[in-house]
């Protein structure tokens, strides 16, 4: 954890969308000096609303190797943060071309910087990788068997960190997110509760697609932010590790939870699933907490109860 005790500079890119503002704001909090790399196309300045002034902004496309390299080369960082992706599951079935540029092209150019000039890098995977798990809670060892093209662009980056962490010595710690919320989520992370909540404000039945039995794993976007810094300030130079909680909920569960939290008496109807939509996704935790020091703190009553009161408040 030493490194964290001297100010560093880091570069996080995605650093205006949902996860990557979290991080940021935290490296503000903590005294760092941050630049944001984001082309704004799922992110938004908005979500920096409380530090733009305290931070290096660029406006550049990750798949834009010559730029990206200008900016990281001449702001000289210590540490990326790699959070810029396409996320969205669905959407990746009508674009899985843009899918690979961003999340492989795009991410390997992230690596091959950081391996020029000798910089760590702490990057978003996704449970994705793991497709219909056989086995609960999933350990990292699991095979990996992506079910839809934004988990297959996942596995296809973790196969490239494994390559220039073997052959080419760089240091690249990857993250697997199981289902993140929190305040600034999008559709894309955690989009059942997102979906949840706006029909709730909207005073109507909470739509389950599929039976209801599946099962997730939500992990508050803080806990998340701190696990990056945390992979970051860590001795750990390469792996990857789960970042959920552990913890079954159903949809159905959900839904509960949530129409109880919000004192509302709604009803829940059913429809067909989802193409794609894994069955059970849950954590395995233990090698996070065991390499990394790091556990979640923030339940999903906890989260849920802070993301109600945001949008009654």
């Amino acid at each position: 954890m030493g490194r964290f005790n001297v100010l560093m500079k880091y570069a996080v890119t995605g650093g205006a969308g949902f996860v990557g503002s979290h991080i940021v704001k935290q490296l503000v909090s903590d005294g760092h000096d941050v630049l944001v790399v984001d082309n704004l196309h799922t992110g938004s300045m908005r979500n920096l609303d409380g530090v733009v002034q305290d931070i290096d902004f660029y406006d550049v496309d990750i798949s834009d190797a010559s730029r990206l390299e200008s900016v990281l080369k001449k702001c000289d960082v210590d540490g990326i943060f790699h959070q810029a992706a396409l996320t969205a599951v669905q959407e990746s079935f009508t674009m899985p071309d843009r899918y690979h540029d961003v999340n492989v092209f795009g991410t390997e150019n992230i690596f091959k910087i950081a391996k020029r000039y000798d910089t760590k890098v702490v990057y978003a995977s996704s449970s994705s990788v793991y497709g219909d798990s056989k086995q609960t809670p999933i350990p990292e060892t699991h095979p990996k068997n992506p079910i839809n093209p934004y988990g297959v662009t996942k596995l296809q980056g973790e196969v490239l960190a494994n390559r220039y962490c073997g052959k080419e010595g760089a240091k690249i710690i990857g993250l697997r997110y199981f289902n993140i919320f929190g305040q600034g989520q999008t559709d894309s992370y955690a989009g059942v509760i997102t979906e949840f909540l706006r029909q709730i404000s909207q005073k109507n039945s909470l739509k389950i697609f599929g039976d209801g039995t599946q099962v997730r794993d939500f992990i508050h976007v803080t806990d998340v932010a701190r696990a990056n810094i945390t992979a970051m300030s860590s001795s750990v130079a390469s792996g990857f590790f789960n970042i959920g909680t552990g913890v079954p909920t159903s949809i159905k569960e959900l839904a509960d939870i949530i129409l109880e939290i919000s004192c509302q008496a709604l009803d829940v109807v059913y429809e067909k699933a989802l193409e794609g939509d894994v069955k059970t996704s849950l954590a395995d935790i233990s090698l996070a907490e065991k390499m990394l020091g790091w556990r979640p703190v923030t339940s999903l009553r906890g989260g849920l109860g802070l993301l109600l009161a945001d949008q009654t408040g």
